[in-house]
C-alpha cells in the first residue's frame, strides 16, 4: 500500500492512503470551530495523536501555500501525437507542432 513519508520535515510519522483519506474525511467534518478539533481528527484516522495530525494539516496548509504561490513547478508530462501519454514530445511542444510554430 502506498504511503507518503514526512520524515524530512521532522516528524517521525507516515501516513497510507487510507489514514490520508479519513485523514480528508475528519478535516471535512471536524472544521477549525469544533473543540477538541485534533483529539477528534486523530480519533477519525486512528493510531495517531492529536499532535500527529495537527502537524500533518499544517504541513499541508504549508505545501498548498507554496502550490498556489507557484513554488512547486507544475511536472512535464509527455503525450504522443494522438494525445496519450507515453512519447517524449510534451503538450506545449505539440501544441506548437500542430500550429506549425515549431
Amino acid at each position: 500500500m502506498a504511503s507518503s513519508s514526512i520524515f524530512s520535515r521532522g516528524s517521525a510519522t507516515s501516513w497510507t492512503a487510507k489514514e490520508n483519506k479519513a485523514f480528508e474525511k475528519a478535516l471535512a467534518e471536524y472544521d477549525q470551530d469544533t473543540p477538541d478539533r485534533w483529539a477528534n481528527v486523530a480519533r477519525a484516522v486512528g493510531g495517531k495523536t492529536p499532535e500527529d495530525v495537527k502537524r500533518h494539516y499544517e504541513i499541508l496548509v504549508e505545501d498548498v501555500k507554496n502550490i498556489e504561490s507557484g513554488q512547486v513547478p507544475f511536472p512535464k508530462y509527455t503525450t504522443t501525437t494522438d494525445g496519450s501519454r507515453g512519447s517524449n514530445i510534451n503538450a506545449e511542444e505539440q501544441r506548437m507542432k500542430n500550429l506549425k510554430l515549431h
